[in-house]
């Protein structure tokens, strides 16, 4: 989980080649627990949903999410790291429950999740596989997608506090948008070698995995008004 450094009287390496087992290894690393992560989110949506458990609303959602984040980021190189990635992931999976229950109560429901969770994962394989098979580097896309993503918030605070559910809509469509660029830009940090630490590189996929999927089921006419 160390991020490598070089000393400044060092040039820089002139190929990726150099770079490839730390590559490799930082790959293997991101989605072996993003495999974990994924299993122990929907483990406790699958708790929320069981145990109807209520949905948190808007301020502890958004004061969870960013604060178990932020400790992710603070605690990424220690001991502690691992721990506070289950959190988060953890405590996405109970934002999810609820979303799922009301989903569930719904004509096709049930379909209408599975039919969101396969284009979420195909979705993801798909850009996974582009960006591992060209290598092509989507890091020029950072600034845009920061700004896209800012704006997809507001909006979603607005249609949230205004009720106007087609503000909504329209931005489960940005959201999954964004999402797409998002899972192009992490992969291709990785494999670039942008990125070294491997609690970084799956909270990223995961958050961007996660949105996908939830603006997915909003797209499909489904807690559109949630």
């Amino acid at each position: 989980m160390e991020r490598t450094t070089r000393h400044p009287s060092l040039p820089a390496r002139p190929s990726l080649a150099l770079d490839r087992p730390q590559v490799a290894r930082v790959l293997r690393n991101t989605y072996a627990l993003l495999s974990l992560t994924l299993l122990f989110s929907a483990g406790v949506a699958a708790l929320a949903v069981a145990g109807n458990w209520p949905a948190p609303g808007l301020v502890i959602t958004l004061a969870g999410y960013f604060g178990l984040l932020f400790a992710v980021h603070k605690l990424q190189n220690s001991g502690w790291a691992l721990p506070a990635v289950f959190a988060l992931t953890g405590f996405m999976g109970y934002t999810l429950g609820p979303l799922l229950t009301h989903t569930l109560a719904l004509p096709g429901g049930a379909g209408t999740i599975v039919a969101a969770l396969g284009a979420t994962g195909a979705t993801f394989v798909a850009l996974s596989a582009y960006v591992l098979t060209t290598r092509r580097d989507f890091s020029f896309m950072g600034g845009f997608l920061f700004a896209g993503l800012v704006i997809a918030l507001v909006l979603a605070v607005g249609a949230y506090f205004f009720q106007m559910p087609a503000l909504a809509m329209a931005v489960s469509g940005l959201v999954a948008l964004l999402s797409v660029g998002l899972i192009l830009f992490e992969t291709s940090r990785i494999v670039s070698g942008g990125e070294t630490n491997y609690v970084l590189a799956t909270v990223g996929l995961f958050v961007s995995a996660f949105n996908l999927f939830t603006s997915l089921l909003s797209l499909m006419g489904i807690g559109g008004n949630d």
